[in-house]
């Protein structure tokens, strides 16, 4: 494999691997708060969706009807969004 095919699958593993995380972040905060026991932290939420797994977190949102009544947390994802589109852009013109 050639160093450029390399540095291309590097950050599409990267964004694959964040937006995993993310919406399993959320699935586990969703079995904990039905539970009523320990929780992910909010932070933890957020930071995730501002480095790139804000399609994880979002999708998470919506599938598993969790956090979407929250307008702050709702206003992070976007904004979380917005970056995770920014970064998807970046790496994408790359490879042009």
């Amino acid at each position: 494999m050639q160093l450029a095919g390399v540095f291309y699958w590097i950050p599409m593993l990267y964004l694959i691997i964040i937006n995993v995380v993310a919406f399993l972040a959320m699935w586990w905060d969703k079995k904990k708060a039905v539970q009523n026991e320990w929780r992910v932290a909010e932070a933890t939420l957020y930071v995730l969706a501002i480095i790139g797994g804000a399609v994880g977190i979002l999708g998470g949102m919506y599938k598993l009807r969790h956090k979407t009544k929250k307008r702050s947390f709702l206003g992070v994802a976007v904004f979380g969004f917005i970056i995770s589109i920014i970064i998807y852009w970046f790496v994408g013109m790359q490879y042009i």
